[in-house]
């Protein structure tokens, strides 16, 4: 610290009469320029009292109430300072409040400075930093201008309870010395006592730690032990390594007692103009297990890296790939989680830049599911899309080009190249009572290139039996090139009535759409299906110029979109919002009317009803709902619902989810070799959390599989937390099985200190051992 003792002792001189005692009663301030180790030579002293004494024949001067000293960041405050000028110290009393241009505060009854208030003393002080980490001890002395001792003291993050200031910390460290050496940024502790809610439970002769100024400094991190059926007792204890200001090093080996060593490190590196991390992991066991995909082999491991570069303001370019030897790898040492299905990689150069957008990527898919055959493995290298907006009005309207190129191959031979050009224009007219027109149309053309397609055609729909649902034909896609070609001319109008109620804005809107197209463009089945096979039928797609959610398939002949949206904003912030509305097939070809679509709402002329709500209230729930209703008669097909509230002692999560059986092939192109009608899915996730006072909370979640009437997982949990320490224990089942992942049923001890770290163990519910770490 830099306030110059014989600085303050000139300022004291100067400002009092010349007699053997002298008052000066008021405010007083000075300024002087000095020359300091700390201090910035150009920054001026200020000394505020009430009164001033300068007493000659004892050599002092006394500054006295309210006593107020700045200098450059500096900040000291007391009632009484005195400057002995034969010691060379100067003592402050009473209240004694001193912060440094970090921000930490020192409060003290006394304290001695001497040497331009670099060393000094202080008697029963207590020492506190921005984020209220305090140390109090009954004496400390400053060494060398930036090596603090502490004698008898107590170091803690926890803040001081307003109502009970005696009463002990959630935790702290009692030592007999407390070193901080600044310079280094680390206190150690000799002779420490740990404390938890005022009760000793661990002493250490010497412990070392960083200040809670750092954010990264090398050293071993927590280590977690835990114990499991398939990997036994383990231990894995993470060292690291601060490197430099821009990259750094974790080595975290694990050894398993069934499992060999696990070696996991990962390098993490930022640059002028981006990042990336790379994360190795591997280990030499043999291994047995038959039901293993890695049966037989020695060695088992995976690299796991991701990064972006910025190229310009405009242009990134990155990547996200994991490979790794087997497909349980990852999921089996608890490196991923057990819910995972599947691995996609990808490299990519992305850009957008005024009216242009451009992306190319290369991508790299893998199933993790044992069940999964040859066609989830595939390579798509690249596809790219280019798309500009023309900057002026075009007969008065937007005009805007969209183009795609893909080059695709899958692990069963199937080769496929497609280029996609199209144009898209739109306009939007309102007149003078508030109708909004909007006319648009696309005229698009397809180009494809297949090699070794191997694909066999479904059978028409009225061939279906119970035994045998789709009738499977011949082998008739030649390799070749497929032309095709499509336009689009639409009209959308929109009447929003709006009315004010009070603090509620309503809005009602009617809409309608028409779309006029080719009544066919051959026979769709001809082109590998790669990326429309994820049709969901909803109000979000309901109004979509076409539904499907890729290239390879477009919708033909004439469709009328009509709709229903109601709309209340209230003046809080908060909104509610539902719509409904159906689709129609007027002429045509039906794209949607095959064996795969059956099931997505829009094979038959009249589509089912869909339907959406939304809340947002700012009180913290918020709801979505959508469903979607047979055309027919009204029954409920498919159900999406997802809440959320946080309001006083309750958090809680709710998803259901009601999904129609889908067709399921073994060739995600339609290149058939199996197929089969899924049964309907229903599953609904649960996850709350009851405060039951401010620091208790009651934890659970429940994932259930409604038509398999199985848990998936679940889970409850008592967890303490403040503002420095928290702890869960937890108790939690999975009963995910997928070649030599098996079910886990287990207990979950975590607890984590502030500035410290976080520890966690777990233990088995069976043999009250310990298991797999993790929590709620």
């Amino acid at each position: 610290m830099a306030l110059p003792v014989a600085v303050l002792a000139a300022a004291l001189c100067a400002l009092c009469v010349s007699t053997d005692r002298a008052h000066a009663q008021a405010q007083t301030s000075l300024e002087q320029i000095v020359q300091t180790p700390d201090v910035k030579s150009s920054d001026p002293m200020l000394l505020q009292a009430d009164e001033l004494i300068y007493e000659n024949n004892n050599s002092r001067v006394t500054a006295r109430g309210n006593v107020e000293v700045y200098y450059g960041d500096y900040t000291l405050l007391a009632d009484r300072i005195v400057y002995d000028r034969s010691a060379n110290t100067l003592a402050a009393e009473g209240n004694v409040r001193m912060k440094d241009p970090d921000g930490a505060v020192i409060t003290a009854n006394e304290l001695t400075l001497t040497d331009d208030f670099r060393d000094g003393f202080v008697d029963a002080l207590r020492f506190v930093t921005q984020d209220d980490t305090r140390i109090t001890a009954q004496s400390a002395s400053r060494e060398a201008g930036n090596v603090t001792v502490f004698q008898k003291g107590m170091f803690t993050p926890c803040k001081i309870c307003r109502e009970n200031p005696d009463k002990a910390p959630t935790w702290r460290i009692r030592a007999g010395k407390i070193t901080h050496k600044r310079d280094q940024a680390k206190i150690t502790f000799n002779n420490a006592t740990f404390d938890l809610f005022g009760v000793p439970v661990l002493w250490a002769p010497y412990f070392e730690t960083a200040d809670p100024t750092v954010k990264r400094k090398s050293g071993f991190l927590i280590p977690s032990y835990s114990h499991s059926n398939e990997l036994g007792n383990t231990i894995q204890v993470p060292y690291y390594f601060a490197l430099s200001d821009h990259y750094d090093f974790t080595f975290a080996p694990m050894w398993t007692e069934n499992a060999g060593t696990l070696l996991l490190g990962d390098w993490r590196q930022r640059t002028a103009n981006g990042g990336f991390n790379l994360e190795l992991a591997g280990v030499f066991d043999n291994v047995n297990d038959y039901s293993s995909p890695a049966y037989g082999d020695d060695f088992r491991g995976s690299i796991k890296t991701k990064g972006v570069f910025a190229l310009d303001p405009y242009y990134s370019v990155g990547w996200d790939v994991l490979l790794e030897t087997d497909e349980t790898f990852r999921r089996y040492y608890n490196l991923d989680s057990r819910l995972r299905t599947d691995r996609v990689s990808q490299i990519y150069l992305e850009g957008l830049r005024g009216r242009n957008y451009f992306s190319t990527r290369f991508y790299n898919t893998q199933s993790l599911l044992f069940t999964d055959e040859e066609f989830s493995e595939a390579v798509v290298y690249p596809i790219i899309d280019y798309d500009y907006i023309v900057d002026k009005p075009v007969l008065g309207g937007e005009l805007s080009f969209n183009s795609n190129t893909m080059v695709f191959s899958s692990a069963d031979g199937t080769d496929s190249n497609r280029f996609i050009l199209e144009a898209n224009w739109r306009r939007q007219m309102i007149d003078p009572i508030g109708q909004v027109f909007t006319p648009f149309g696309r005229v698009r053309g397809d180009v494809y290139s297949l090699d070794n397609p191997g694909v066999l055609e479904l059978g028409g729909t009225e061939d279906l039996t119970i035994d045998d649902p789709y009738s499977v034909v011949s082998d008739n896609r030649d390799n070749g090139t497929i032309w095709r070609g499509n336009a689009v001319a639409g009209l959308e109008y929109r009447y929003p009535f709006v009315t004010t109620t009070g603090r509620v804005t309503h809005t009602i809107e009617p809409i309608g759409q028409i779309i006029a197209r080719p009544d066919a463009v051959g026979d769709q089945q001809e082109i590998p299906n790669e990326d429309a096979l994820s049709l969901v039928f909803d109000d979000t797609i309901l109004f979509d110029i076409d539904k499907f959610s890729g290239y390879d398939r477009i919708e033909t002949g004439t469709r009328v979109n009509a709709g229903f949206g109601y709309t209340a904003q209230l003046a809080s912030g908060g909104y509610a919002r539902a719509v409904v509305g159906q689709s129609y097939q007027i002429a045509g070809d039906n794209e949607f009317d095959n064996a795969f679509y059956q099931n997505s709402g829009l094979s038959t002329s009249n589509s089912d009803y869909v339907t959406g709500v939304y809340v947002q209230t700012v009180s913290g729930f918020a709801f979505t709902g959508q469903a979607r209703f047979d055309q027919d008669n009204f029954s409920m097909v498919r159900t999406d619902l997802g809440s959320s509230l946080n309001y006083g002692p309750v958090q809680a999560r709710v998803n259901y989810a009601k999904v129609p059986g889908t067709i399921e092939t073994s060739d995600i192109t339609p290149n058939l070799t199996n197929v089969v009608n899924a049964d309907d899915s229903e599953e609904i996730l649960l996850a709350g959390a009851l405060a039951i006072t401010d620091e208790w909370w009651l934890l659970g979640n429940l994932r259930y599989d409604i038509a398999g009437s199985q848990t998936i997982t679940d889970g409850l949990g008592l967890r303490y937390q403040d503002d420095c320490f928290k702890i869960d224990v937890t108790y939690q089942r999975s009963f995910i099985r997928d070649q030599d992942i098996e079910p886990d049923e287990r207990f979950v001890f975590t607890f984590a200190l502030k500035h410290l770290g976080e520890y966690t163990a777990s233990a088995d519910a069976g043999a009250l051992g310990t298991s797999d770490s993790g929590g709620l």
